[in-house]
């Protein structure tokens, strides 16, 4: 068994004449939580469907819990789709049950399991419940448990964040977190970046069928310098030949980015020189930054007006 749960080399996808996925490289270790970052239509929905042999590249490879044939191993896959739909007539708990019954879960076993499930995270009371009865929140809550109810080794969502309000999109978060403690890998597409900075450890950032960036979080932030803010009692003096030439001023109030010797040569020419610090803060770049440099500001544009139409 390979020590990645996904691998991808050079995977294409066209729809007629359109290029949807163009050379995606992925490669994703086991027990991981997983983020695949992008504005809408920049391909991640066409990348996750031929992962799971939904769909079939027109070029390139891809791996799947080492198997080289996707649905050979779809009964240790739980795959959210973006497009949410529960028959609206059964039970909470027997919704989850038929989903495990489609990954070949018994039924009678994929009963016990959903009230536990639905008990676990709150909503025991509604496992006798229609579909049709609950809120938006609480059914796709119950579709989501019906994705993990069979124990995959591998949970693929698809925006799963989409439509929630915040209450619920934390506990999704938790359920993800408490998942991947269990040494299950999860990846997810999102065009919510808080989302990934806050769960994952890598990442790939899609962006017009391409991969600018594969790899961990704190790699991406480190394509930007730290930004320093600095308040200084005195307004002039030698120290101010170690602030760098492009340097934002308002009064005794300095914002520049970080020179790359560090910030100890920068505080040694600050009291040597008697610049006088009330205040020095060093902020690293956000994820978001680190996006808009590397998938352009037109791409992080319309991932912040997609932000704007759902709850967040």
């Amino acid at each position: 068994m390979s020590a990645n749960a996904i691998e991808a080399r050079g995977l294409v996808k066209y729809f007629d004449d359109f290029c949807a996925v163009d050379g995606v490289d992925l490669t994703v270790p086991e027990g991981s939580i997983f983020g695949i970052l992008g504005p809408n239509g920049a391909g991640k929905t066409t990348t996750l469907r031929m992962l799971l042999g939904i769909i079939n590249p027109d070029k390139g490879s891809r791996s799947l819990l080492g198997a080289d044939r996707p649905l050979s191993v779809a009964q240790q896959v739980g795959y959210l789709p973006e497009e949410r739909g529960l028959y609206q007539a059964m039970k909470a708990y027997d919704a989850i049950a038929f989903m495990g019954a489609l990954r070949g879960l018994p039924l009678k076993t994929g009963r016990e399991r959903g009230r536990q499930l639905l008990e676990e995270n709150g909503l025991g009371y509604a496992a006798d419940k229609e579909i049709r009865m609950l809120s938006k929140g609480m059914a796709q809550t119950v579709q989501l448990l019906g994705t993990i109810v069979h124990k995959p080794k591998l949970i693929v969502l698809d925006e799963p964040f989409s439509g929630l309000d915040a209450l619920n999109q934390g506990k999704l978060e938790n359920l993800i977190r408490a998942q991947a403690e269990q040494g299950v890998t999860v990846i997810f597409s999102t065009h919510v970046i808080a989302h990934a900075e806050r769960l994952c450890e890598e990442i790939a950032i899609i962006a017009g069928g391409k991969v600018p960036f594969h790899g961990k979080v704190s790699e991406a932030r480190d394509r930007l310098r730290p930004q320093v803010t600095l308040e200084t009692r005195n307004s002039d003096g030698p120290w101010r030949q170690a602030l760098p030439q492009e340097c934002d001023r308002n009064g005794q109030h300095w914002h520049f980015t970080l020179p790359e010797t560090g910030v100890e040569p920068l505080l040694k020419a600050l009291i040597d020189g008697d610049a006088g610090i009330e205040s020095l803060s060093i902020e690293r770049p956000g994820l978001h930054d680190a996006f808009v440099a590397i998938a352009g500001e037109a791409a992080a544009r319309e991932m912040d007006e997609a932000n704007m139409e759902t709850p967040s």
